[in-house]
């Protein structure tokens, strides 16, 4: 190019001849000539035919391609593995030819299917209260001390862009509608449309087109929350760009660096009220003013969210002799009276119900445990098996349940099962929460201890005195002065001395 620029500017411009440029440059005249006809201001060199290794696979190759062309992105072949395939089939030359042949192939495709190419987009445009973008990413955060990795749930109103990130420790069912539900309480209200990749937690199955077979449960919030349900094409994360683009800001807005907090209550407060605060901050783009400034105009247009969707997951499950039900490799007690029959759990995200003969029969707090190399936890409620240790005592002193009692409860077994019938004696104790405010029987145990009389009898006449508002600790009796004795007796005991003396001396007394 630098030496076509040379020749050119001697002899246009400078006069030389064409022996002269031959002389100066070392080139032959012919070639000097050729380059001054050509009349171009750079060279241009036909690139030789030469056979490759690949000609005789090209066909195969170029099917292959075609054929991937057609599947969805997370099924396609990579042209690693075209490549393998060629090779089983006698090719023995480089990935670096095959991968040229499949980017030129590409191009040439796109071209002739009058395809932009990736990275041309269309604008999208909507209107207040028309619909709203929801995504879901992975992030880490500092919980308690431990580096956690989260599943974070985004909902962004396509108009004001005003956005909401709420993160859980799991991407299941029971998260997204709770996301949904503090979604909507906090951007005040409900958009028209919804718009979802085809997630897992809300489509079973992607048909042809925009045919989906859409998980009940999901339906049930659509229809609670009364907004349409609209699914992007496979690979096609364009059709909600905006919230695509906003998952990376977030990165930077809110993970970069790693927050920390206590609990994950505690985070999701502090994503809720950082979130609410960048809307002010963060310009709209299009609308004058903030993004809180269009999410102003446009909560006038949304429709009221109403009550929460109760956004459980049922589970059908058997309780176990030991009055146990096995849910995510840990263990939960339930009432003895349901041992060995079929219940349901209704699962929340952070707790779930255990459901018999339509009756909420106990609640415990879920248990989410990230490592799958332990045994798992077993949470008991020692009431629980208070109807098992009525017919079997003796369970008390070894039983799991009864492990962790309070602490007066605790001070007074040990006390009475050093006696005999101590063991039914707790039991019944015990068996008082069932038909009494628990605080109100540890307040009479309590009581029972300090005053140094730990026994049956007297903790449930403390008892009733609670329950009849009377004190608990009776108050000295003042006698009055018409009962006193005007010659209070003395202790003396020289007095029975004086008897042994006597009867030493074999005197008689009566008896």
């Amino acid at each position: 190019m630098a030496l076509l620029s040379v020749i050119r500017r001697w002899h246009h411009r400078d006069q030389l001849s064409i022996r002269e440029i031959a002389r100066r440059t070392g080139l032959s005249r012919n070639t000097i000539r050729k380059y001054l006809r050509a009349g171009t201001a750079e060279p241009q060199f036909k690139v030789p035919e030469r056979p490759s290794r690949l000609d005789p696979f090209a066909e195969r190759l170029a099917l292959w391609l075609r054929r991937e062309m057609a599947r969805l992105r997370k099924q396609k072949q990579t042209v690693k593995q075209l490549h393998a395939d060629l090779v089983s089939l006698g090719y023995d030359g480089s990935y670096n030819r095959v991968a040229a042949f499949a980017r030129d192939w590409r191009e040439d495709y796109r071209r002739q299917q009058h395809m932009s190419d990736r990275g041309t987009f269309v604008p999208l445009s909507f209107a207040p209260g028309e619909a709203f973008q929801f995504d879901w990413s992975e992030d880490w955060a500092i919980i308690g001390g431990v580096r956690t990795k989260l599943q974070v749930a985004h909902v962004k109103l396509s108009y004001s862009r005003a956005f909401i990130v709420r993160a859980y420790l799991l991407q299941t069912h029971e998260m997204l509608f709770d996301a949904h539900n503090h979604a909507f309480r906090v951007l005040g209200g409900v958009p028209r449309r919804g718009i979802y990749d085809n997630m897992r937690t809300a489509v079973d199955k992607v048909g042809r087109g925009k045919e989906r077979s859409v998980n009940t449960r999901f339906l049930a919030m659509v229809s609670h929350y009364l907004f349409e349900a609209q699914f992007c094409n496979p690979a096609a994360g364009w059709e909600k760009g905006q919230i695509e683009k906003y998952v990376q800001d977030a990165r930077h807005r809110l993970w970069q660096p790693v927050p920390q907090a206590e609990s994950l209550d505690g985070l999701n407060l502090w994503l809720e009220e950082r979130c609410i605060a960048l809307w002010k901050d963060i310009p709209h783009g299009i609308e004058p003013g903030s993004v809180a400034d269009a999410w102003a105009d446009e909560t006038a247009s949304l429709m009221p969210a109403g009550r929460p969707f109760d956004g459980f997951v049922e589970h059908g499950k058997r309780v176990s002799p030991t009055c146990l039900v096995h849910f995510e490799r840990n263990r939960y007690s339930v009432p003895a009276s349901f041992a060995n029959r079929p219940v349901s759990l209704r699962v929340y995200p952070d707790r779930f119900l255990v459901v018999a003969e339509g009756q909420v029969v106990c609640e415990h707090k879920r248990i989410i445990e990230r490592s799958h190399d332990g045994p798992g936890r077993t949470v008991y409620d020692w009431r629980h098996y208070l109807a098992v240790v009525q017919r079997k005592p003796g369970a008390l002193r070894n039983g799991a349940p009864f492990l962790d009692l309070p602490q007066a409860f605790q001070r007074l077994q040990r006390h009475l099962l050093r006696h005999p019938g101590g063991y039914r004696e707790m039991v019944e104790i015990l068996s008082l929460v069932l038909h009494h405010d628990e605080q109100t029987v540890l307040r009479a145990v309590t009581a029972a201890l300090e005053a140094g009389v730990p026994t049956k009898v007297h903790i449930l006449n403390l008892m009733h005195r609670l329950l009849d508002s009377k004190p608990v600790a009776t108050p000295p009796v003042t006698a009055p002065k018409a009962l006193r004795l005007v010659s209070e007796p003395l202790a003396n005991v020289e007095r029975y001395d004086a008897l042994r003396v006597d009867g030493h001396r074999e005197n008689r007394h009566a008896s």
